[in-house]
């Protein structure tokens, strides 16, 4: 009878740690992109759609992580322009609107192999989404994102949040359709600070 005892209870314990351990991590067990307490470097970007009096031209090459300064940002990289990438950027795009005090700063960076496709892609994206404060842009680095970033090339989204220049929080998935979003939207605190 111990010995059932202690059989069982070893089980239990494995069972446990096996189910702890296939868990999936909030950033979709994939690491992409700045994490936290690194600091965010500059790159540079062609504007490419959206945020239309935010005073840039479309065409425009410039560095957004630069032009936000020290003001709470968020970096959206993403492959994907699955609904659930579009569902993202719209409630970001309310969040900017709803923080206008904090001047809360997003942008949305296409990744593609083609700058042509990535910029058609970011025009699409913005007039299927309608948003009205944030710019979609095709960073220099088309492929993979700025080198100093670490994007991922598995990652379909991955996404940092910065404040003060020092990166807060970060999330990064490789199957875009897995995106959660009211996570990443909850994660907005640790900049808003």
């Amino acid at each position: 009878m111990k010995n059932f005892l202690v059989l069982g209870l070893a089980l239990a314990l494995v069972s446990a740690t096996t189910a702890t351990a296939e868990k999936p991590t909030k950033k979709g067990g994939l690491k992409s992109g700045l994490q936290p307490g690194e600091n965010v470097g500059p790159f540079y970007v062609t504007k490419c759609a959206g945020a239309e009096d935010d005073g840039v031209a479309e065409g425009k090459n410039l560095c957004y992580r630069c032009r936000n300064g020290s003001k709470p940002q968020v970096m959206v990289f993403t492959r994907s322009d699955d609904p659930k990438v579009a569902e993202l950027v719209k409630k970001l795009d309310e969040a900017v609107a709803s923080n206008e005090e904090s001047k809360l700063r997003v942008f949305v960076n296409v990744l593609n192999e083609d700058k042509d496709d990535a910029s058609d892609i970011a025009k699409k994206f913005v007039s299927t989404t309608s948003v009205k404060n944030i710019p979609f842009v095709v960073p220099n680095e088309n492929a993979n994102g700025p080198d100093n970033y670490g994007i991922n090339p598995k990652a379909a989204v991955t996404i940092v949040m910065a404040n003060e220049g020092n990166v807060k929080a970060n999330y990064a998935i490789a199957n875009a359709k897995k995106l959660n979003v009211d996570a990443v939207i909850a994660d907005l605190s640790k900049i808003l600070e």
